[in-house]
């Protein structure tokens, strides 16, 4: 009878302890496949470096990991540059934080078998929902949102409710909806209908098909001019 293969032991580098935190809560239902481990602790297959983060380039990390170890870069900033420049490093990957849990356990697994792999493929949707290098560097930048408003914007105009945008980007609701009112104010939406038109307009798409986009659209268009009173007889 063959051995149970041991999870894969996946140690998380970043500034943030939240994050660090999140990754280790995210992937906890796939303890069986991936096992979280804190600094020091032996022996570890995978890395995740978020490129953010003030932290070595992901060589020097592999020397210092062990030789058996891979790096794996894991952030939001999908720009092929920085992919390229991760992998000449010797990244063993490029993962997206977008990724859904069970899909960022089946990449750490192909890469642990000695597949390079990098998400999204050249071309694919950045964080945003949007082609990535766009000119702004973000979607609503030039409208005044900052980059955390668009990336929460991004999620409410792919469908996800404030619960969920809370925990794929490991904030508290109420900061959710603090970016939410302020990203609101800037375009000029008062309605969540409102701001996925806005958002369908302005370079983010949604996950819905086109005829529910038309449809939203049709419905947040401009507002009828008022009707004329009837003149007495």
């Amino acid at each position: 009878m063959d051995p149970v293969p041991r999870p894969l032991r996946v140690q998380v580098r970043d500034d943030h302890t939240l994050v660090v935190a999140g990754v280790s809560a995210m992937l906890h239902p796939f303890r069986d496949r991936v096992e979280v481990v804190g600094p020091g602790e032996e022996p570890v297959d995978v890395v995740l470096v978020d490129t953010f983060a003030a932290l070595q380039p992901a060589g020097a990390a592999e020397r210092r990991c062990g030789t058996t170890t891979k790096v794996v870069a894991y952030s939001w900033n999908l720009d092929p540059v920085l992919v390229e420049q991760a992998l000449a490093e010797g990244a063993a990957g490029y993962l997206s934080k977008a990724l859904e849990p069970e899909v960022l356990v089946g990449c750490l697994e192909d890469i642990v078998a000695g597949r390079t792999v990098v998400s999204p493929a050249p071309g694919a949707h950045d964080r945003w929902g949007t082609r990535a290098g766009g000119p702004d560097g973000w979607p609503g930048r030039s409208e005044g949102l900052s980059e955390r408003e668009s990336e929460v914007l991004a999620l409410v105009v792919r469908g996800l409710r404030n619960e969920q945008i809370a925990r794929r980007l490991f904030l508290s609701i109420n900061s959710v909806k603090t970016y939410i009112r302020s990203a609101y104010r800037k375009v000029g939406a008062t309605t969540r209908a409102e701001a996925i038109v806005w958002g369908y307009r302005h370079g983010f798409e949604p996950q819905v098909s086109p005829r529910v986009a038309a449809e939203l659209s049709r419905r947040s268009g401009p507002p009828a001019p008022p009707r004329r009173p009837r003149a007495r007889h």
